[in-house]
């Protein structure tokens, strides 16, 4: 464990104060952390660390999932008086597509659970260094995982509980017995797959927000007096835990793409073919699923895009950073000047190298922090190594990809409009056809 130091100026190395209670005290803020974490994967059978725990996982997700809401929709919700309130074919491909995506999620996140543990499948183990820096940042973000699946998973679940209660009012069954079991069964089932669903894209956000902390952090390494190669060194170890996470991901990132693709164009060739009149009823569970199956995937575009875009902004950073240090080291006495801290043009290096990002950003808030640096040589053999250092930053963005394919604005743009080509070729091949049936 690090140890940290209380100190002033004007005290000596021989007088510092170690804090090692601080650090621990910070070391179990974040595995208090984790263990609420790892507790809540393992009660939706996520962390699967022996055969026991496996099996049990397997059986509920089975059992819970697939079964209970094949069960129940089969042999106890049809309704043939009410067939005004049901279309049987809405249920089963919705209940398809909620199983495929909660099966990716639980499949994916739990094989890497099982692979590498939290601490390595979210890279806070100390074993890859730099984590005593970062441990309130963790912890916030940490919280935020919980927090996001409560901002989505709440507002559905009250959704797909009035959408049941109306199904109650409008298809009674022969006892209130079995009317009040039916929706308490499917809305268990929902909600269990759905949680799963969602967490595994929530998981994947937070790793990539752990990895934003690392690059936004990387600037203030230039404020420092370091080697070039030091730089180079940390730049490399942060690229290569992105090639660990588009490796670990792209399966998971590629199968969920596609389902929910093949999700929304079953969902919209239905309700435009469909001759029969949609309501809450019997259209309800199409809405609620396909706009959550669309929340996760957004989350997941969003938090890979923003790993790619914080990656690829080191390469400007550095660039700024390298022209003005060069500007500043022509001039000899300006920076004995800054050494000593008198030049205005030092002081205002830092807003010169901040990034602002625009409207249109993913967070217009959020920019890369990168500190002013006056304490470097004005020697043409430090000006090589940083021209050096910004060449191999450029040619090396780094970044979230999927086989090759970086996932950034462009790729996501080409993605939508790729979607919409398949919405609109849905919608001129049903509503078409239709007119013209009439």
């Amino acid at each position: 464990m690090a140890v940290r130091y209380s100190q002033t100026d004007n005290l000596s190395s021989a007088t510092r104060i170690p804090l090692i209670n601080e650090d621990q005290e910070d070391e179990g803020h974040l595995s208090k952390s984790l263990n609420h974490l790892e507790t809540f994967l393992r009660i939706f059978g996520l962390c699967q660390y022996s055969f026991l725990s496996f099996t049990l996982s397997w059986l509920s997700f089975l059992l819970l999932g697939i079964a209970l809401p094949v069960v129940v929709i089969k042999y106890f919700s049809y309704c043939p008086d009410c067939k005004k309130y049901q279309i049987s074919s809405f249920e089963l491909q919705v209940l398809v597509f909620q199983c495929l995506v909660a099966a990716i999620s639980f499949v994916c996140i739990s094989h890497s659970l099982r692979k590498y543990g939290v601490r390595k499948f979210l890279f806070v183990d100390r074993f890859h260094g730099h984590m005593a820096q970062f441990r309130d940042e963790y912890v916030k973000k940490i919280n935020g995982f919980f927090r996001l699946l409560a901002v989505w998973l709440l507002p559905f679940l009250v959704l797909k509980i009035v959408r049941e209660a109306a199904r109650v009012i409008y298809m009674p069954h022969h006892s209130w017995g079995q009317s009040v079991a039916i929706p308490i069964a499917l809305d268990v089932s929902w909600c269990y797959s759905i949680t799963i669903y969602l967490s595994g894209c929530a998981l994947f956000n937070l790793v990539c927000n752990f990895q934003v902390i690392h690059f936004e952090n990387y600037g203030k390494l230039l404020e420092r007096d370091l080697d070039v190669s030091q730089y180079i060194e940390e730049h490399i170890r942060l690229t290569h835990y992105l090639s660990k996470i588009s490796h670990r991901f792209r399966i998971f990132f590629i199968l969920e793409l596609l389902v929910v693709t093949a999700s929304q164009v079953v969902a919209l060739f239905q309700t435009t073919w469909n001759s029969e009149i949609i309501n809450l009823v019997n259209g309800g569970d199409f809405a609620i699923s396909s706009i959550v199956e669309l929340v996760g995937l957004v989350i997941s575009l969003h938090a890979a895009a923003k790993i790619t875009h914080r990656a690829q902004g080191i390469g400007s950073v550095a660039a700024k950073w390298h022209s003005l240090v060069t500007c500043a080291s022509d001039d000899t006495s300006q920076v004995e000047i800054s050494r000593n801290g008198g030049s205005s043009e030092a002081a205002n290096l830092g807003h010169l190298l901040h990034i602002t990002y625009s409207e249109s950003d993913l967070e217009a808030v959020d920019y890369v922090p990168v500190p002013t640096t006056t304490q470097l040589a004005s020697y043409m053999s430090t000006y090589h190594k940083r021209q050096a250092f910004v060449n191999y930053l450029q040619s090396n963005p780094g970044g979230f990809s999927v086989f090759g394919w970086r996932i950034d604005r462009t790729l996501i743009n080409t993605i939508f409009f790729l979607e919409m080509s398949l919405v609109f070729f849905v919608l001129g091949k049903t509503i078409t056809i239709t007119q013209h049936t009439a």
